[in-house]
This record gives C-alpha cells, structure tokens and sequence, in this order.
C-alpha cells in the first residue's frame, strides 16, 4: 500500500459521488462533508451487546482505540493472533484499494485495526468477537479488520456495530478484508446497529481459495445513510462462498448495500440472499453482479434479493446484474418487491392477534428461510429477535 501522504493526496483529489455515478444513483450524498467530523479521543463507554455469546476472545475498537478483552487461552500464541493490526502487515490494502473516495479516506487515516490470523489446521469451538463503538458526538471513527484463515483452519469472527447513544451523529468508516487459504472455512458475522443518525460506509472483501469455504452474514439494522459494499473472489478452484443478508429500515433511513461475485476458477459456487424489510418512509438500494471469467468453467452462481413493504411509503431498489465470460456456467438471479399479503393480516388479527403483532409474526415467517442459513445459534436468534423488535407495538 502506498504512504499515508500519498494516500491522503489521492482521498483529497477524488471527488465525492453523486448520483450521477451509476452505483450511487439511489444514494445522494448532498449535505454530508466527510471532513467535517473530528477524530479526537473519547473516554470508552459501555454499549450492550445485541449478542449472548460464550467466546474464544474478545476486543473492542473506538475512538480510544484497540483493546484486547479476552486473548484466546486455550491455544498458544503461534496458533492464533488475536491482536491490534499495524498497516506494515503486507497483506494490509491486498484486497481492498483506495480507489473511491471513502476506501481511499479509511486507508489515509485510519488508526485502529484488529488482526484474527488463524494458523493451519486449528479449528476454533467458540467464536471470536469484536466489538465496534462509535463513541463521539461528532466524531469519525475509522477501523480497519484483517482476517487470514490459514489452510484447514475452522473459526468465526463476530463483528458488531453499535453507537453509545441512539441519537449519537457520527461518521463510521470501515475496512474488513478476509483472506481465506486452501481447504479453510471462515463464517464472518457483521452486524450493524450503529445509531440512527450516524453515516456509516464500509467495504468487506473476501479472497477465497481453492476447496476453501466463506460464510458471510450481515445485519443491518442502525444508520441513517451510507453504503457497504460487499466482495468475494472465488480465486482458487472448488470455492465456495455463501452470503446471507437481513436488513430492516424504518423511518428515514436508507440503507444501500452493493454485492460483488467474482468467480475467477472453474468449479466455484456462490450464493447471495438478501431480505430486508422496510416501513414509514425507509428506502434501501441493493445492487448485486456475478462476473464470470473466461476460464471459470462449471461456475455455479445464485443471487437474490426480495423486500418486503410495510407502508406505502416506503421505496425497495433492486439492481441484480449478470457478466459471464464462460460459456459452461449456472448463473441465476432474482429480486422481488411485495406487501403485507391482507388475507395473512385478516386471518392472524381474526384470531384474536393485534396487529402488531400478526405483522411481526409475517416479518418473522419473511425472514425465516434467511434466517436458517446462519449457523450460529446464537446469531440466528439475535437477528431474528432484532428484525420482530421494529414493529412497533400497538
């Protein structure tokens, strides 16, 4: 990666998107100065947790910067690095360029970073957590996440997001990059529940190698406006990545989400699902594309994304793409839009339900089928009782 000067030259002379720019056409930027928020040092503060989780270590990034809560006891200090990451790592900027305005802003000045290296052959039975908390009226907070499972390493990462004060105004910025070896298995939990006025970026990229598996799960819940963009390259032949994504917006909020298949070797698999649903005035974006390179024979490739309406206020846009270069191939896609179905509405309130809750009943039967793809219990039960938590009660 270049220098920290040359890196702030390049984040200064790109400019901010537009909605000119066809992957920010349904996210106008207008209003907000990435300059304007101050990265000072804050006292930490205590945000609970979305999750109950028995865990192999733990740490906590924000403003004040890294701290490792619970290092992992139980295996030596070879085996798994669970530690503040310095941008003199080589495999720091590997995945993730500089080469849009907010990947080019983390690279320029972020200071707090965890690195999660997993040594060969070591299977994790608890996962890991990192606890990520925006702290500062006003502030920005830039982090950074390195992951490298080496080959037949098993673990999962549990990244949340969250804000001390629910009406905290702030400007997250984050990086996560996940290396994945030959023959690993890595389940990535992102969670989001930053505070409904922070603006809140982020770019996840994945390599995946060759017989090497990624699970990918992503919950956005907080934010006012942002985008996150999501990649996974299938780099080595029989790779396999899985992302599960559920979302839930309601009064103003935008959420906008930007997914990136690569299959650059034969015999890969992907598979993408994302659910959200929205009510009051929300709108989402969600933008997916599989490109197939010319090589990546017998590539298997499936993305899809529906919402769900709870007012006729709220606004779902779906943009899924296709570019094949291989003529040996299984790619397929969809998107749906649709509402409360009335009759399912009648018949639970008809029995005696109140309305609120016969819609979190059909908010919960939504989501279901995305649900049952995360492994984790614990995480599975957390979105699940995160998404029925929006609906207001009567």
């Amino acid at each position: 990666m270049s220098s920290r000067p040359e890196l702030l030259e390049r984040y200064q002379a790109l400019a901010l998107p537009t909605t000119k720019d066809e992957h920010w056409r349904f996210t106008d930027l207008a209003g907000f100065d990435p300059d304007a928020w101050s990265s000072e040092d804050v006292r930490r503060s205590e945000v609970a947790s979305l999750l109950d989780l028995d865990v192999a270590a733990s740490a906590t990034i924000d403003e004040s910067g890294v701290e490792v809560r619970q290092e992992v006891s139980d295996l030596s200090g070879t085996a798994v690095r669970f530690e503040p990451l310095s941008d003199s790592h080589p495999l720091v900027g590997s995945l993730v360029r500089p080469d849009d305005k907010f990947r080019a802003h983390n690279a320029a000045v972020w200071q707090n970073g965890l690195l999660v290296h997993v040594a060969e052959g070591v299977e994790l039975s608890k996962p890991l957590y990192l606890r990520v908390s925006s702290s500062a009226p006003g502030g920005a907070l830039f982090w950074r996440v390195l992951v490298v499972a080496e080959p037949g390493s098993r673990f999962t990462l549990v990244q949340e997001l969250t804000s001390a004060e629910e009406e905290l105004e702030t400007y997250a910025n984050g990086v996560v990059e996940v290396v994945v070896r030959d023959g690993a298995k890595a389940e990535i939990v992102d969670l989001q529940r930053l505070s409904r006025k922070a603006w809140f970026f982020a770019s996840f990229h994945a390599s995946v190698g060759r017989d090497a598996e990624l699970d990918w799960v992503e919950g956005g819940f907080g934010s006012a406006k942002g985008k996150v963009w999501i990649q996974n390259d299938l780099a080595g032949r029989g790779a396999t990545s899985r992302v599960t994504g559920a979302y839930f917006a309601d009064g103003s909020q935008h959420l906008d989400y930007d997914t990136y298949q690569l299959h650059a070797a034969p015999d890969t698999t992907s598979d993408f699902a994302f659910k959200g649903a929205l009510r009051d005035s929300a709108q989402t974006v969600w933008r997916g594309m599989i490109r197939v390179e010319e090589g990546a024979q017998k590539t298997n490739a499936y993305q899809e994304n529906r919402n769900l309406l709870l007012s006729k206020t709220a606004a779902a846009n779906s943009i899924p793409g296709l570019e094949i270069l291989a003529n040996d191939v299984r790619c397929t896609h969809g998107a749906t839009l649709s509402q409360v179905d009335r009759e399912q509405l009648f018949y639970l309130m008809a029995r005696g339900l109140p309305r609120s809750e016969a819609e979190r009943l059909i908010v919960r039967g939504f989501f279901q089928d995305v649900l049952d793809r995360i492994e984790l219990e614990p995480v599975r039960e957390a979105v699940g009782a995160a998404l029925e938590a929006r609906i207001p009660e009567a």
